[in-house]
């Protein structure tokens, strides 16, 4: 079955916490239109930074780079992402379970995390990674639309 996973993480500092910048990045998108020739081995993948105005650099990236574990099994595809960031904040002693789609359904999940530089020198940077996963066919506007399933496992970064 097809699978489209589509990876957006938006990054930005102390200086986008607030006023207009802040505005900025709250108006970024959190769905994107697939481009015209995906693949079920590669991700759609966009990343939007403060230093760029949180304009959108969209790549396609390989599935096992993206921080999602997809694995099918009775026709469902289960969907868990991963944490990486061992030493970032909110610490998440409790996930929300992974969810099991069915075909023509999609997921939309967010995770948010704040870091600090070494030694706290430059201060504290943010991300906001929101995985959009679709398990079947779909058209190029899915992640456009509602989800079908939508998990916010975003807490408070202070």
């Amino acid at each position: 079955m097809e699978i489209t996973v589509q990876w957006i993480r938006t990054s930005w500092t102390k200086e986008s916490r607030g006023g207009e910048a802040a505005s900025r990045r709250n108006a970024a998108p959190i769905g994107f239109p697939l481009p015209p020739a995906g693949t079920t081995t590669s991700a759609h993948v966009i990343r939007m930074h403060e230093r760029d105005g949180f304009e959108p650099l969209r790549t396609q990236e390989d599935l096992r780079d993206v921080d999602v574990q997809l694995r099918e099994a009775g026709g469902r595809l289960r969907v868990f992402p991963q944490v990486q960031p061992l030493f970032a904040l909110p610490p998440r002693p409790r996930r929300p379970p992974a969810v099991r789609l069915a075909a023509g359904q999609w997921v939309r999940w967010q995770l948010n995390y704040r870091f600090s530089s070494a030694l706290g020198i430059r201060g504290w940077s943010y991300w906001l990674d929101t995985f959009n996963i679709a398990y079947g066919p779909v058209d190029p506007g899915v992640f456009l639309s509602t989800p079908t399933v939508c998990i916010d496992e975003q807490g408070p970064l202070r």
